[in-house]
C-alpha cells in the first residue's frame, strides 16, 4: 500500500513538472502570436498596392510577360509546402501536409510532374522518411519568418519558372495555412504562377487608381512581378507563422488543462490509498488488541 502511495505522489510531481513547461509554452505562444498577427496586418497595405499596380498594367496594356502567360499544355508543376520546424502545435503541420497530398494527387491526375519545394523541418522529415525527392528546402525560423527567406524562395521559384528546356516549370502552387482567427486556421492551396491578377477590392468599389507607366508596361512588369511573387510568398509565410503560434497556444492550453485533470485524479487515488492504509492499520491494531485480551 505504501508503494502505491509513493507511485501516485511521484506521478503527481511528474505531471506538475510537465504542466509548468506547457504553461510556459502557452504563454510564449500567446505573446508571439500577437506580433505575428501585427506583421500580417502591416504587410497588407503593400500587398494591396502592388496588386492594384499589376491590375492596372494588365487592364490598360497589351503587354505579355512569361509570369502572366498561360502554357497550353503544362507538363511540370512546382509546389511550395509551408510547414513548421517544431511540433507541439496540434494538427498544424499534418493538416498542411494532407492538403499538399490532395493537391499533388490532383496534379498527377492531370498528367503533371511534381517538383516539391519544402519549407520547415516537418515537411522535410515527411519526405525523407518516405524517401521522396524534393528540389530545395528551407529550414529557417518558421514562427518568425524573415523577408530574406521569402526572397530566397521567390528567387528559386522564378529561376525554375523562367528556365528554358526540359527542366522548366509551367506552374507554381503554394500550400500554406491561412490565419482566420485565433480559433480557425485553414490549410489552403493557391496557384502562384502564372499570375492571375485580380484586384477584388477595386472591383468591389469600382475605383481604380490612374497610373502612368515609365518607361513601358513591359519593363514595369519585369520589375513589379518578381516583387509581387516575393511579397505573396512572404505573406503566406507570415500567415503560416501566425497559424502555427495560434495552434501551439491551443495545444499547450489543452495540455495544461489535461495536466490539471491528471493531478486531481492522482490526488484522489493517493487519498483513497492512504485511507485504505489507515483503515488497514486500525484493523490490525484492533485485531491485535482483541487477540491479547483473549489470551489474558
Amino acid at each position: 500500500m505504501g508503494a502505491q502511495i509513493r507511485e501516485y505522489r511521484q506521478r503527481i510531481r511528474s505531471v506538475k513538472a510537465t504542466q509548468k513547461i506547457t504553461r510556459a509554452m502557452e504563454l510564449m505562444a500567446a505573446s508571439r502570436v500577437i506580433k505575428a498577427r501585427q506583421r500580417v496586418e502591416e504587410t497588407s497595405p503593400y500587398a494591396r498596392a502592388i496588386s492594384q499596380a499589376l491590375s492596372a498594367v494588365a487592364s490598360h496594356s497589351d503587354a505579355r510577360h512569361p509570369l502572366t502567360t498561360e502554357v497550353e499544355n503544362p507538363r511540370r508543376a512546382a509546389v511550395v509546402i509551408i510547414t513548421s520546424n517544431r511540433g507541439l502545435a496540434g494538427a498544424y503541420a499534418s493538416s498542411v501536409i494532407k492538403e499538399s497530398e490532395r493537391l499533388l494527387e490532383k496534379l498527377r491526375g492531370e498528367g503533371k510532374d511534381i517538383v516539391p519545394l519544402l519549407v520547415g523541418r516537418k515537411a522535410v522529415g515527411f519526405y525523407r522518411f518516405r524517401h521522396r525527392e524534393y528540389a530545395a528546402s528551407w529550414e529557417d525560423s518558421t514562427d518568425a519568418p524573415s523577408y530574406e527567406t521569402a526572397r530566397a524562395i521567390a528567387d528559386k521559384v522564378l529561376d525554375l519558372f523562367l528556365t528554358e528546356g526540359d527542366d522548366t516549370i509551367d506552374e507554381v502552387h503554394v500550400v500554406y495555412t491561412k490565419f482566420v482567427t485565433m480559433v480557425t486556421q485553414t490549410p489552403q492551396a493557391l496557384r502562384l504562377l502564372p499570375i492571375q491578377v485580380v484586384d477584388e477590392e477595386a472591383v468591389a468599389s469600382e475605383l481604380m487608381p490612374l497610373y502612368d507607366f515609365e518607361p513601358s508596361p513591359d519593363q514595369v512588369l519585369d520589375q513589379v512581378l518578381p516583387q509581387y511573387v516575393a511579397q505573396r510568398i512572404y505573406n503566406c509565410l507570415l500567415q503560416g507563422a501566425a497559424s502555427e503560434l495560434a495552434a501551439r497556444q491551443r495545444a499547450m492550453k489543452s495540455a495544461t488543462d489535461n495536466a490539471d485533470d491528471l493531478i486531481r485524479t492522482y490526488t484522489r487515488l493517493a487519498n483513497q490509498a492512504r485511507q485504505a492504509q489507515i483503515t488497514q492499520e486500525i484493523s490490525e491494531i484492533v485485531g491485535g488488541a482483541n487477540a491479547l485480551a483473549e489470551t489474558k
